[in-house]
């Protein structure tokens, strides 16, 4: 249900090749490929128009053969973020959408409600970008550096501002420590503006792109969620989607 402050629209950015797992958006799961699982996924959470911004016309074909809308990005687009500015221009160059979702192309089984909730800390003006975060409640993933832990100062129940993203066990001594989801809502300006950004000092140190909106002074809130989407990088991954979505 889309919020009468905002317009909406969810990008989903999709890129063929893959070094563990070549093809991902087109990997079959329960009878359709991956991208499609999640544009549904997206398409039911009910708070604007769906877009696939790929990079390969199969992808294309792929998601327009299940209905739905994908434009062509250039396929030298370094992340996923410059692949959506570009999608966004190209579907939306008259502006009507002030927010824009993006949703990573490799999480099938990402619960409506959660995309829902990215865009819940927008209605604070202040705030430029919004994300998503769970409680890390298995004790291998406080020290695994594939983790990405948010460090942020409560201003809710259900909500912190972001002061940093990192891979290290943090912050240090007693207390909870949470797993970052990797599904941004940018006010259109702030993508823009970030998009535009060179590569930041600790971003590139960190290897987290985020980090570049906070060291340009750029406000992150996020939005406490119960569970972690499963993110589709291996074949094993790949396994386990399929389980999962098989059971309905």
């Amino acid at each position: 249900m889309t919020s009468p402050r905002f317009s909406p629209l969810v990008l989903i950015p999709a890129r063929f090749s893959a070094t563990r797992l070549p093809g991902k958006p087109l990997a079959d799961i329960c009878g359709v490929p991956m991208i499609v699982q999640v544009w549904r996924r997206a398409r039911e959470a009910d708070i604007g128009p769906v877009v696939v911004a790929a990079d390969d016309p199969r992808i294309v074909e792929a998601v327009r053969a299940a209905g739905g809308e994908a434009v062509m990005t250039d396929p030298n687009h370094p992340s996923g973020s410059d692949r959506i500015f570009e999608a966004l221009g190209r579907f939306d160059a008259d502006g009507r959408h002030d927010v824009v979702v993006n949703v990573q192309g490799d999480l099938p089984t990402i619960e409506p409600a959660a995309v829902r909730a990215a865009i819940a800390p927008l209605e604070e003006a202040s705030v430029d970008i919004a994300t998503l975060t769970a409680e890390i409640v298995r004790a291998e993933e406080r020290v695994n550096p594939n983790v990405v832990k948010v460090v942020g100062t409560p201003i809710g129940a259900t909500r912190m501002r972001a002061l940093y993203f990192t891979r290290a066990t943090a912050p240090a001594n007693d207390g909870p420590l949470f797993h970052h989801i990797g599904l941004y809502a940018y006010r259109r300006a702030a993508l823009e503006r970030f998009v535009s950004l060179p590569p930041s000092t600790l971003e590139k140190r960190e290897k987290l792109e985020q980090l570049r909106a906070l060291e340009a002074g750029m406000r992150i809130d996020v939005e406490i969620v119960d569970t972690v989407p499963l993110g589709v990088d291996t074949p094993e991954d790949l396994e386990r989607a399929r389980a999962i979505l098989s059971q309905g």
